[in-house]
């Protein structure tokens, strides 16, 4: 999964694809090398982000959503979204996956909208919201704690008709954890597989790498291929990375790997 934020703030790469031409040629340069979704956001969910109007939202990602419809047919677009009214209209544009960061809990009509539209969801675990995520977010036990979570937001899927096998998680790497949360998720990855459901992980270009490595954003993606390797091997199967090309060597040989055990 290709990142494609159409923002002036977010972390890694806000502003630099922010009019909807500059994103339109990105994605499809995303596209070119080698991802399989796009993931398209118009608001930034770093921490400390503000929230935005719908309107500006829809603003900002429908045109990208229907340029790159415009030039290609078959790559998959994710709308990266919590809100159901934003997601309702990307899916009429073109989009085929709803990515909620906040796991149905920022919009209650949001399940409706996935089960109507009979599109795959990826349900992240959020402690709080992007605003206040980071201010000393604490866990008794953080992967009995997203696994409970997790139960929680399926069960929510399934009374709204949602089909199993629409349903993916995402342990939200990140979204309200510390640099030792985010590690202790990826060594323990393959304990949220126990629901069933195929896991997706977001480690590209963050914080804890470059905490760890002492690096500005656009400087870890040898941090990020580590994650994504390790990822790969305890269970994740869709990986959102901003460098899609580097990354996408690594994921070919990292399933190689896993293919030959």
């Amino acid at each position: 999964m290709g990142v494609l934020n159409i923002t002036p703030d977010s972390f890694s790469d806000g502003g630099q694809f922010f009019s909807s031409q500059s994103a339109i040629n990105h994605g499809l340069s995303l596209i070119d090398d080698g991802a399989a979704i796009i993931d398209i956001g118009g608001e930034s969910t770093r921490p400390g982000a503000d929230p935005l109007t719908i309107d500006e939202e829809l603003n900002r990602v429908l045109p990208v959503i229907e340029g790159i419809r415009k030039k290609n047919n078959e790559v998959l677009i994710s709308i990266d979204t919590y809100k159901s009214k934003v997601a309702k209209e990307a899916i009429e544009c073109g989009a085929d996956i709803v990515n909620d960061i906040s796991g149905f809990s920022l919009d209650l009509e949001m399940p409706n909208i996935v089960a109507d539209y009979d599109v795959p969801v990826i349900l992240m675990h959020m402690k709080g919201n992007p605003k206040n995520m980071q201010d000393n977010p604490h866990y008794n036990d953080i992967i009995e704690e997203i696994n409970s979570y997790f139960s929680e937001k399926i069960s929510i899927a399934k009374a709204a008709k949602i089909k199993p096998e629409k349903i993916i998680l995402d342990p939200g790497i990140g979204f309200g954890k510390n640099i030792e949360h985010n590690f202790i998720i990826l060594q323990k990855l393959n304990q949220f597989c126990v629901h069933g459901y195929p896991i997706m992980i977001g480690t590209s270009r963050k914080s804890f790498i470059g905490l760890t490595l002492d690096l500005p954003p656009d400087d870890r993606l040898e941090g990020t291929a580590a994650t994504v390797s390790i990822g790969i091997m305890k269970g994740a199967r869709i990986v959102r990375v901003h460098d899609v090309k580097e990354i996408k060597r690594v994921v070919t040989v990292v399933e190689k790997i896993r293919q030959a055990i």
